[in-house]
């Protein structure tokens, strides 16, 4: 997609991979000292080691410490934090955890709608049963807390409610939640006594000035000890998104809130099996937690690169939203934050009847023409959840701005044309 890695997380790599770098000349000074530290950490100096299953203490230090800095003081521990083999592994290890009984007493797992298929995929895999609750799109992709009582109440029929699982910012919708509705979720958990996972992959990628990151932590620790005390919270991150986009590292951390201790000793053996996160990957996730500060070798060079990255990514996310809106039969919400477009499309009757026929649902259909004559591949909605009746795709802002522009005016003809073929 064109995005250039951040220097200095590649060199703090190179170096902790290969130390004999650490004598060259042409590494700064801030990057070698912490390779050097990381290595202190690692059995035999050496990257190619086993870490512990937890992860490596320093790097779980450097997220706490990150966390609490995040969060304006909220303390956070390291014994509370996991490294993961992104953020992924961190979601179905916490699954696998939390799925059990038969029949009506099988786990029920809340999933917003749209949502990131490894939802839906973990859910089915684990044999756990998936409980659906719609974002409101006329209402930009908002939670509503009556939606979810709603859903829980009728699912109480068939499962046993145990998670709630929250993506913010959103994938593949792209909104932010605002801190009145990420209260609101709080206290349904609360009140309901459910689990919270907390996909917090997005925290850096917020482009509306009108909206903030709220991470759910922060929220719990301010509602006060009768929250904070008792709500059981799994928050999320990744070195794959935010301005690193480090995907292949495969980083993350996870941080465990009110979890019984008898309940963590199990997660921790769990964990165990896997024996330990790629180091490379704990190496990567260090530092986005921990990237240079002001008065050391490499900040300005990391602070421009990393604010040339979000600068570009909010003025795609924008033109990207603005062509969007600018055809017909099309609709896209606002693109508050995380990476991707998921504008709603009108599928006219026709088409329909045509997809019918080949036994595609429409979005599918339309993706697919949209393929074979422009070569451009997105994703239907159906692929995520959506309304019956309603139709979108997903798509990415990642293209660099003037290939985007193009390939926005590549659907925007493609649109047009469909349109006049079977209206």
């Amino acid at each position: 997609m064109g995005q250039q890695p951040i220097t200095f997380l590649r060199q703090v790599v190179a170096l902790c991979t290969y130390p004999e770098l650490l004598e060259s000349p042409h590494f700064p000074a801030d990057a070698k000292e912490r390779a050097q530290r990381i290595l202190l950490y690692c059995g035999g100096q050496s990257l190619g080691s086993y870490s512990a299953s937890q992860g490596l203490n320093c790097i779980r230090q450097d997220v706490a410490k990150y966390m609490e800095t995040r969060d304006g003081g909220v303390p956070a521990e390291s014994d509370n934090i996991y490294i993961t083999t992104g953020a992924s592994d961190g979601i179905t290890t916490i699954m696998k955890l939390l799925v059990s009984g038969e029949g009506r007493m099988r786990t029920g797992v809340m999933i917003p709608i749209p949502q990131y298929p490894l939802y839906s995929a973990a859910i089915s895999e684990l044999g756990a049963t998936q409980i659906n609750y719609y974002l409101d799109e006329e209402n930009g992709w908002a939670l509503d807390k009556n939606e979810l009582k709603r859903n829980l109440s009728a699912a109480r029929e068939y499962c046993n409610p145990k998670v709630l699982c929250i993506i913010n910012p959103g994938n593949p919708t792209g909104q932010v939640q605002s801190r009145k509705g990420i209260e609101d979720v709080i206290r349904f958990a609360y009140e309901e006594k459910l689990f919270i996972l907390a996909d917090e992959v997005y925290q850096e990628n917020i482009y509306s000035e009108d909206c903030k990151f709220h991470s759910f932590k922060k929220v719990l620790y301010e509602m006060g000890p009768e929250y904070f005390s008792t709500v059981e919270l799994v928050s999320f991150h990744s070195t794959s998104k935010g301005y690193t986009g480090e995907c292949g590292f495969r980083g993350g951390y996870m941080e465990v809130i009110n979890m019984d201790p008898e309940v963590k000793a199990q997660l921790e053996k769990l964990l165990s099996v896997r024996l330990c996160s790629p180091v490379p990957g704990q190496v990567a996730m260090d530092v986005v937690v921990n990237p240079p500060k002001p008065g050391e070798e490499s900040y300005e060079l990391f602070t421009l690169e990393k604010m040339k990255v979000l600068h570009n990514l909010a003025e795609k996310a924008k033109l990207t939203e603005d062509v969007l809106n600018t055809i017909p039969g099309m609709h896209c919400n606002p693109l508050q934050g995380a990476l991707y477009a998921f504008p709603r499309i009108f599928v006219p009757p026709k088409a329909i009847e045509e997809a019918e026929t080949h036994g595609m649902v429409p979005d599918m259909f339309y993706c697919m023409k949209l393929l074979e004559e422009t070569g451009i591949c997105v994703i239907p909605g159906s692929g995520f959840g959506q309304k019956e009746g309603t139709y979108h795709f997903r798509m990415t802002i990642l293209l660099p701005i003037e290939k985007l522009k193009v390939l926005l005016q590549n659907v925007k003809n493609f649109h047009t044309r469909f349109l006049r073929k079977y209206t």
